[in-house]
């Protein structure tokens, strides 16, 4: 298994571990962070169940699924998570997700993770293109695509159940030749 650990100027990503359970979980079933996300807050074993699917992808070759801890620089604390999922039918092509403790938003810090995120879709797996849905409501993730310099290519219609109703999801993607003056993460 390769590990990964790649480092920005705020952020640093690392292979979860079983020892990081508590803080996914601090974003994973907080109410207000899983706001956008399609499912509902995540009990603590469930995210136990999540970290040991992730120690088993990383096993995997080829490997498709990346699960990924956040750390912030400043205190070396894990304030987040980022998944890259490479498509088995298309594997040139990845989708990431992430989710950050709320006590972190609006320090541009989901920026600098989606453009983490690129950086290790582009260069360290090589791959042509990166995408990522988020709710219609969710203008940060928005925000933070664009600014990080991805393309919003249109709405999936009914895309996800979450909280009992059908969610549309818009999409945004990044292509490697695009990429290419994007690469200070």
């Amino acid at each position: 298994m390769r590990q990964v650990e790649i480092s920005g100027k705020r952020l640093r990503l690392r292979e979860v571990t079983v020892a990081d359970v508590d803080a996914l979980h601090a974003v994973y079933g907080d109410p207000t962070a899983t706001e956008h996300l399609p499912f509902d807050p995540r009990t603590r074993e469930e995210v136990e169940g999540l970290v040991a699917e992730a120690l088993k992808a990383a096993q995997a070759e080829p490997r498709r699924l990346y699960v990924l801890a956040v750390i912030d620089l400043d205190d070396e604390e894990t304030i987040g998570v980022a998944r890259l999922h490479v498509e088995a039918d298309h594997p040139h092509s990845a989708e990431i997700g992430l989710g950050l403790r709320p006590d972190h938003w609006g320090r541009g810090m989901g920026t600098d993770l989606i453009r983490l995120m690129l950086t290790f879709g582009f260069r360290d797996l090589r791959l042509h293109r990166v995408w990522g849905a988020r709710s219609p409501a969710n203008t940060a993730a928005q925000l933070a695509m664009l600014v990080a310099g991805m393309v919003e290519e249109g709405r999936i219609r009914h895309h996800v159940r979450a909280r009992g109703a059908w969610r549309d999801s818009i999409v945004h993607s990044a292509l490697e030749d695009e990429w290419e003056g994007h690469r200070d993460a």
